[in-house]
């Protein structure tokens, strides 16, 4: 009986061990090689069906085809999904990190509430001009088909994707101010304000020199067309806008990082372009050590007339090193002082860390994009990045003081993370963010008027952040309590610093009854179908009357000129949100 026993647990182990045997050595569409990459099967990629070529091509319906093991309606941000890139499985032995990475917790965004403001009648935010957001949402509907997660939604970064038509300051002023007041959309009792910043153009013959780092992550994980390929693609539109006065130095990491090109004049095309053709994905993902090397290149080339600036592309899938972003955002911010800016460029999908990168990009002085195909790519390498890549102000904060004899209520829409402690404005060491040439930023406040004060109005939020020790006032304007006069609704306070000092500037303007408008503008009615779609995306507890076929029924009516079909892509991803919010 024994031996019965025995010989039928060693058929049993034989088979058990034949099977492992079998799977370990499948390599068929799709399956894990000997060698431990990914090898593509038949089917394709996660993004082989997605617009990345010609810009007028409608969208595909579905990504039922991918190859991977994404399925149609899965959502890519959920625990368990992952691309296959992201295992890095070269890994092995004293490369694995002491402990796994883990991927940052969601940034949790949690709206900003109404608060009354007889309580506190001040707030101060940090301008964003980061649109890394609306991309990825983008990307969410019209590839995978599926609703964003409500946490990946940032209102700001929504708005901002787009222009508007603001005035050029005056002279001397780095930007223009634009203030309107009109009647909210989705709650007839309510006023919407908006405030529209204009950076100041540069001319051409005074745009300063680039010197510039390209850091690129080649790991394992960036793998694919949409990622390492679009990347290649997307910095030689850049390289081809360079000159003699320019100098660029790429650094790559993947298990470690190294320097492959350091300080080559920008009239050298072909041989940057070179070194970005050579560049393979494969291996784990040290980006502390890319940025470290970066930091020490750009430190070693920097030039006092030149703009210096890091633009790190990744997906931000760092697992060997630093992997903590509070160690990545410390190390980052010891260096911003330095002078040199941070831009990153998101690419790729699944285990993509959209967070992190935006931590890392607010540390260090800089800007947060998201690529998601070749049209974006042309947005951005020929319009938006080199705008933003000339700061014109830095540690820009802004300051509402409403007047509590006409404002009963506000509350801020999105800059959830940019939101500051009151006392914050004045010192002059609290971080904020940048403005470059050309550069617009938008944002709204909801208020409610005294006269239209319901006998109970919505939550409200008491308790501001606390904040700082107050640095030193500008001496040509007191910060004592603002006096409104009789017609005075708000105080719009700026603080901004000129990109080479440390002692921040001052400038207000007032908004009375002349910036109240009977019909919205049509910056401000295409904006704020922006901003109301994204409280339909978030499902914000404060969307009242807002509904698809408002923002569909404001965008179109004032979509005015749309160049570049951005603002008709964006009835797109309303109509197909509609369809997909069920």
């Amino acid at each position: 009986m024994k031996k019965s026993v025995i010989s039928m647990f060693f058929v049993i182990l034989l088979l058990f061990v034949a099977a492992c045997d079998g799977g370990a050595s499948k390599n068929a569409d799709g399956a894990i090689g000997d060698d431990g990459y990914y090898e593509p099967g038949d089917n394709g990629g996660y993004n082989d069906n997605y617009d990345t070529g010609d810009s007028n091509a409608p969208y595909p319906e579905d990504s039922t085809d991918t190859g991977s093991s994404y399925e149609p309606g899965a959502d890519p941000a959920e625990p368990g999904y992952e691309d296959w890139e992201s295992s890095d499985s070269e890994m092995s032995g004293d490369d694995m990190p002491t402990e796994p990475a883990e991927e940052p917790a969601p940034g949790d965004l949690i709206e900003n509430g109404w608060v009354e403001t007889a309580t506190e009648n001040t707030s101060t935010f940090s301008i964003d001009v980061d649109t890394a957001s609306y991309t990825l949402i983008r990307n969410y509907l019209m590839k995978s088909n599926y609703m964003p997660p409500k946490d990946r939604v940032r209102i700001e970064e929504m708005v901002n994707y787009f222009d508007y038509d603001y005035p050029q300051p005056e002279e001397g002023k780095p930007f223009s101010v634009t203030m309107e007041m009109a009647s909210s959309p989705w709650n007839k009792d309510n006023k919407l304000v908006m405030f529209g910043l204009q950076g100041k153009a540069l001319d051409p013959d005074k745009v300063p020199a680039h010197n510039l780092v390209f850091l690129i992550d080649v790991s394992g994980s960036m793998y694919g067309d949409d990622r390492l390929g679009l990347l290649k693609k997307s910095f030689k539109k850049l390289v081809e806008k360079l000159d003699k006065d320019d100098k660029v130095s790429i650094v790559t990491y993947a298990g470690s990082a190294g320097v492959l090109l350091d300080s080559v004049s920008g009239d050298k095309k072909d041989e940057i372009i070179s070194a970005l053709d050579e560049l393979e994905a494969g291996g784990s993902t040290a980006g502390a050590a890319g940025i470290k090397t970066a930091y020490e290149l750009a430190e070693k080339n920097y030039s006092k007339d030149a703009n210096n600036r890091i633009i790190l592309a990744t997906d931000g899938d760092f697992n060997v090193g630093i992997y903590d972003t509070g160690e990545l955002v410390s190390y980052i911010e010891t260096e911003r002082n330095k002078g040199i800016y941070l831009t990153i460029l998101g690419f790729g999908m699944g285990n993509y860390q959209d967070y992190r990168m935006e931590e890392l990009s607010n540390a260090g002085n800089g800007n947060y994009f998201y690529v998601d195909n070749e049209r974006e790519s042309d947005k951005i390498f020929t319009y938006d990045l080199m705008g933003t890549m000339f700061t014109i102000a830095k540690d820009v904060k802004l300051q509402v003081v409403f007047n509590p004899d006409k404002i009963a209520k506000y509350r801020l829409i999105g800059y959830e993370n940019r939101v500051m402690a009151n006392e914050d404005f004045n010192d002059d060491t609290k971080d904020a963010g940048e403005i470059g040439a050309g550069h617009r930023v938008t944002a709204f406040y909801e208020v409610i008027l005294t006269e239209k004060k319901p006998a109970e109005t919505p939550e409200t939020e008491t308790d501001p952040e606390e904040g700082g020790e107050p640095a030193e006032s500008d001496p040509e304007e007191s910060e004592s309590e603002s006096e409104f006069g009789e017609d005075d609704f708000l105080v719009l306070k700026m603080r901004y610093k000129e990109p080479d000092q440390d002692i921040s500037k001052y400038m207000d303007t007032v908004m009375t009854s002349a910036n109240i408008l009977a019909e919205m503008s049509q910056n401000m009615g295409f904006a704020s179908s922006v901003a109301e779609f994204g409280m339909l995306l978030r499902d914000s507890k404060f969307k009242a009357d807002s509904s698809y076929d408002s923002v569909l029924k404001r965008a179109k009516a004032n979509i005015g000129k749309d160049s570049f079909g951005f603002r008709g892509e964006f009835l797109e991803l309303v109509e197909r949100a509609k369809t997909l919010d069920k």
